[in-house]
């Protein structure tokens, strides 16, 4: 008997090319709707749906493949006697090979200006379902859902007639992977709709962008997946020269964007090592940015990741190209710049459009067996919700440089204490177990430049002995959330050493 396959996809990338090679190896072609008139073009004959079910194509093409003798033939245990004998009394022929894509969601809701209604009437029904019964019944039939697979598929059926079992449970394994993609796209769509912000339920749905060379230490395998939404996020950012990235790198390179993200609208450069800023600078150009960022701490940013959101020029690069860096991230290179840095040969070159939507609203973080989502914190601070506890007022220049210094700190892993001068970080004490230790290590390498700078903490003080410290090293202006019990302790101390303080009333902890 003729082998038959049934082939309907919204993708025809490489279709008329696959369909031929199965033509040549014996097989008789079913398809449907515009997979029909694609191949009908190319001249290849095939059966229509209809032809094969005795049932017409009805509500617009909603109801076309939702039938028994499609599915009895894609679900029939070819080696259960009484399947067999049932297909015969209803005389179903079997389907052999199912190449099935689906209807293009991902792209619908993503076209501009499109409606509901569109997006709704993009929701595939029949593919899925011949997709999951042909992938239950792998071990007699081959699904194929990518057009990547075509040619080994087509090589197997070439070389020996039909597809190894190997072959068809893999294939069927990607399928179920697609249409539990294909699935959480919609069920987000309509989740977001609905605004239901922490359903009873989350399934999460990503593209891999490529393996890595390993994970967090080479003893570990590691790969990298991205949202499918372009959105202003090192996911899409494009890699133009160099290495290819290391788990380190992207994580790094994430947390460098994030910083990046509070100076829209300001020529900002951030220097990042190990998931902590070492050095943030703004200026009037993105020269004057980047002398500040690296002035800032030149010994740390050796060896770390440099993010911008204005050109690379060639005056910037000649002073990049100087030190050693992992990556270099920028909305663009001038060719000139680029010229000098790709002198380099592992240095990693990134591109950013910084003028995408930010990314999602929702953090989540995995733990062993499970998953902690929250809201990201993208909380803007409003100047007139600042509450000066203080005898004295800060200056405006002060003001300036405390907004600076609360901006950057919100990013330091906690405990956290930021040191600001001249719109540049001039000390960062990141991730101790006590606040007071936080702060000697900024001020320790701040060093002289501590005078007359400002201090801001990502959390209240619970003991008067940061402000303390602050004073020793020349600190004359402070922002912090308060909130502690012992709030008044700090306050009488500021008042001493005539140190202006604010309270924002909001806490950036950072774990």
């Amino acid at each position: 008997m003729m082998k038959r396959a049934l082939v309907s996809v919204s993708d025809k990338t490489n279709l008329v090319t696959f369909v031929s090679g199965l033509v040549e190896l014996g097989y008789e072609i079913i398809s449907t709707g515009g997979t029909k008139s694609a191949l009908d073009q190319a001249g290849i004959s095939t059966i229509g749906i209809s032809d094969v079910t005795g049932f017409p194509e009805i509500m617009d093409g909603r109801v076309k493949t939702l039938h028994p003798k499609v599915h009895g033939a894609l679900l029939c245990v070819r080696d259960n006697a009484s399947h067999v004998e049932q297909l015969k009394q209803l005389q179903i022929d079997y389907i052999d090979l199912v190449c099935v894509n689906l209807y293009p969601f991902k792209e619908t809701v993503q076209k501009e200006g499109v409606t509901h209604e569109e997006i709704i009437e993009n929701i595939d029904i029949g593919g899925p379902s011949m997709l999951r019964s042909a992938s239950k019944n792998y071990r007699f039939i081959p699904v194929i859902c990518d057009p990547s697979d075509y040619d080994g598929v087509l090589a197997e059926l070439q070389e020996t007639g039909e597809t190894s079992l190997s072959t068809r449970e893999r294939l069927a394994a990607k399928v179920f992977r697609h249409t539990a993609r294909y699935d959480a796209m919609i069920a987000d769509y309509l989740s977001k709709r609905t605004q239901e912000k922490f359903p009873e339920s989350i399934t999460l749905t990503f593209d891999k962008v490529q393996d890595l060379r390993y994970g967090e230490n080479p003893h570990q395998q590691a790969a990298f997946y991205r949202n499918m939404n372009p959105q202003y996020s090192l996911a899409n950012a494009k890699q133009l020269h160099g290495k290819e990235l290391s788990y380190n790198n992207i994580q790094d390179g994430n947390a460098a964007i994030e910083i990046l993200k509070e100076f829209e609208g300001q020529c900002a450069v951030v220097g990042l090592k190990h998931m902590n800023p070492c050095g943030v600078g703004i200026g009037n150009t993105i020269e004057e940015a980047w002398d500040k960022a690296y002035e800032a701490d030149p010994v740390s940013i050796f060896g770390g990741i440099v993010a911008m959101n204005e050109e690379v020029n060639k005056s910037v690069a000649e002073k990049l190209a100087n030190i050693f860096l992992e990556i270099i991230i920028a909305p663009s290179f001038s060719e000139e710049a680029f010229a000098i840095l790709t002198k380099k040969k592992n240095i990693r070159l990134m591109v950013l459009d910084v003028t995408l939507q930010p990314s999602a609203k929702r953090k989540i973080t995995h733990v062993n067996d499970g998953l902690l989502v929250q809201d990201m914190d993208d909380h803007q601070l409003d100047v007139k919700a600042l509450t000066c506890v203080t005898k004295r007022q800060p200056s405006a220049e002060e003001m300036e440089q405390l907004l600076f210094a609360w901006k950057v700190v919100k990013h330091v892993k906690s405990n956290a204490i930021v040191l600001v001068k001249d719109h540049m970080t001039i000390g960062v004490g990141a991730g101790q177990m006590n606040r007071v230790g936080a702060a000697k290590i900024a001020i320790e390498q701040a060093q002289e430049k501590a005078e007359g700078s400002v201090m801001g903490s990502d959390a209240f003080f619970p003991m008067s002995d940061t402000v303390e410290a602050a004073a020793q090293a020349g600190i004359t202006a402070i922002i912090q959330p308060g909130g502690s019990i012992k709030d008044q302790l700090s306050i009488d101390a500021c008042d001493q050493h005539n140190i202006a303080m604010v309270f924002t009333g909001v806490r950036h902890f950072k774990h």
